[in-house]
């Protein structure tokens, strides 16, 4: 468990001393991210039997030993991981090399959003418990695919619409499920709309054709037909609501570019939409992990909080107090109450700490 809060407890007392630099020095970040990066690399992978779905991806990594390096691309079901699994039989690295990968992808991205925030280290703080921790610890696939999206909606912001589909492509090759972040950007930049439909619907085809077809049953049998459901599913799903109902009531409060409140809103109204798909959703594990990708807005909105309700430097400081208060009992509730935090738990390292 101590792994756990050492990579909370660093960036929240960090926060509260006020270190935070709000961007990249040069080419490079800050020295303290640096070394906050490794340390978040080495703990996320390079984990021992750790996470809900530690078994099945050891056996994703048994099937690659039976599989040519065309079928790790063409048939893999997740490109991406499948030949980071094939390079690792075939390399005698195991999965400790596919995991580190991994991480490094996810915190990558992970890094580069929080430092697109005013108050980035609150941001790092925000994103521990949930976005880190089980997410990223626990699915992997869906994690690495997280981490490459935050990059898309870094680009995104900055009206780069091309690297936002770079990003979200690459991370579509690491888990489909990536794509429902394609509609985001297609209504945030609607210019030249027959063009850019077209364009978009070729895309689609293409890439369902590419990445989508062999797996649509699957995905069909899995999560509807067994009527699939994730325990904890609406609280995970409220966590994203509060941020969203919070922003769209002060929406005007909040310091942001017109294109950063235009993306931030759509987020929000999509988040708000879950509460409806879970009701009637047969399967509440389909719609969860599709709310993963909705996590970037409660690093938007909880770290923005403190500037956008405060009105003196001390109220300022309490509503990070506060923040931070927040995310540290959602840690602590998940590690003493999670249905799976005993899959986690004790933490395990690869060189034998604990």
């Amino acid at each position: 468990m101590i792994p756990y809060w050492i990579l909370f407890i660093i960036p929240a007392v960090l926060t509260l001393l006020r270190w935070q630099p709000t961007g990249r020095r040069g080419a490079s970040w800050p020295f303290v991210w640096q070394l906050l990066f490794v340390l978040f690399v080495l703990i996320i992978g390079l984990r021992d039997n750790v996470g809900a779905d530690w078994e099945a991806y050891s056996q994703m990594l048994d099937f690659a030993r039976t599989q040519t390096f065309q079928d790790a691309l063409l048939r893999g079901g997740d490109p991406a991981y499948s030949l980071l699994n094939w390079l690792a039989v075939n390399s005698s690295l195991g999965i400790y090399f596919v995991n580190a990968i991994c991480a490094a992808i996810f915190v990558w991205g992970l890094f580069a959003f929080c430092l697109e925030q005013p108050r980035p280290m609150l941001a790092l703080t925000i994103s521990v418990p949930y976005l880190v921790i089980v997410v990223a610890m626990g699915y992997t696939r869906q994690g690495t695919a997280i981490g490459l999206s935050m990059l898309g909606l870094v680009e995104l912001a900055k009206q780069k619409f091309a690297r936002f589909l770079v990003f979200l492509i690459l991370a579509t090759l690491f888990h489909k499920s990536a794509m429902v972040l394609l509609p985001l950007g297609l209504m945030v930049d609607n210019k030249n709309k027959i063009l850019f439909f077209s364009i978009l619907a070729m895309f689609t085809v293409v890439l369902y054709v590419l990445l989508l077809q062999e797996a649509m049953a699957w995905v069909m049998e899995l999560y509807f037909e067994n009527q699939y459901n994730s325990s904890g599913a609406a609280v995970r799903i409220a966590m994203n609501t509060i941020p969203a109902v919070f922003f769209l009531m002060f929406r005007k409060h909040f310091i942001m570019t017109i294109r950063q409140k235009t993306i931030w809103t759509i987020m929000s109204i999509i988040a708000l939409s879950f509460i409806g798909i879970l009701l009637v959703s047969p399967s509440s594990t389909a719609v969860d992990r599709i709310a993963l990708y909705l996590i970037p807005i409660q690093l938007v909105i909880f770290s923005r909080f403190p500037d956008s309700i405060g009105k003196t430097v001390r109220a300022k400081f309490i509503y990070e107090i506060i923040v931070v208060a927040y995310s540290a009992s959602i840690l602590l509730v998940w590690l003493v109450l999670g249905d799976y935090s005993s899959q986690w738990l004790p933490y395990r390292f690869y060189f034998g700490l604990y």
